[in-house]
């Protein structure tokens, strides 16, 4: 493809994905790529990954997924499975349209389920580690009950207006996502298999009050990954611990890919895997 610019989008068949690309270009660099939460977009990274770029000196992509942000909408109702196919269908053309050669996953809740399925289900020797901030294995209890109160805060507070400075169709981004994780067939939803099919380091980052997963989530890649697996419990931090504790999170975060991608030498552009 053509050299990235700084911001535009990204064609994938007939859909249009809104992108950021920050610092060094693939064909220059490392990439952290990064997978937005379930109801994240581009712009509400915030500027995590203008830190993330300035801690690493790798390239970082960050995109929004069809139905989020700005990019093409998808229609109803989304299936059950549409982490996989975000990951096993989506993803490899997203990778391969932006000339990735080396570097990094790293996914925020829902996104750090797709970076898991991706890493776990396509052996792509292109990725050398991943990082999984607050991700999902499993469905709990405990995380329905918080998702229901946050379909409440949608209907009767103040998130439906925060949501829509980022989505251009924030009633339908909402009730999409929503409405699969409240289906009752989806309560059976299980990807802990797939961290066994891991083959490169794990880095999971988790608040110590995240209201949507317990450390169970920790204790599953423990106990499935075959490859290394860091985790750091953030104090202070919900679910999203790099907008409420940044800096241990960019901290944790750089440490890993630093030691990845320069210390260990695995962010070598035409390294052999």
């Amino acid at each position: 493809m053509n050299a990235l610019s700084p911001s535009g989008t990204l064609k994938i068949g007939g859909t249009e994905l809104e992108y950021r690309m920050i610092g060094p270009t693939p064909d220059k660099a490392p990439t952290i790529v990064m997978l937005h939460e379930g109801l994240g977009s581009v712009g509400l990274w915030g500027d995590f990954p203008e830190k993330l770029q300035a801690a690493t000196g790798a390239g970082v992509f960050v995109y929004s997924r069809a139905g989020y942000g700005q990019s093409t909408s998808k229609p109803n109702p989304w299936p059950l499975n549409f982490m996989e196919i975000e990951a096993l269908e989506v993803l490899p053309k997203v990778l391969d349209a932006i000339g990735f050669k080396r570097g990094l996953l790293l996914g925020h809740s829902d996104g750090a389920s797709i970076a898991t399925l991706y890493a776990g289900g396509i052996q792509d020797h292109r990725v050398r580690g991943v990082i999984l901030i607050a991700p999902h294995f499993i469905v709990e209890d405990y995380g329905l009950e918080s998702i229901r109160k946050t379909k409440t805060e949608f209907q009767t507070g103040a998130l439906k207006a925060k949501l829509a400075r980022w989505h251009k169709d924030v009633d339908a981004t909402f009730n999409r996502w929503i409405d699969v994780w409240l289906d009752p067939h989806f309560r059976s939803w299980d990807i802990s298999e797939s961290l066994a099919y891991v083959r490169v380091p794990v880095e999971i980052i988790q608040g110590a009050d995240d209201q949507y997963g317990t450390l169970r989530h920790i204790e599953i890649a423990r106990e499935e990954c075959y490859c290394p697996v860091e985790a750091v419990i953030v104090p202070k931090a919900a679910h999203s611990p790099h907008r409420e504790q940044l800096e241990p999170t960019l901290k944790v975060a750089a440490d890993f890919a630093n030691r990845l991608l320069k210390a260990h030498g695995e962010g070598q552009i035409g390294r052999a895997a």
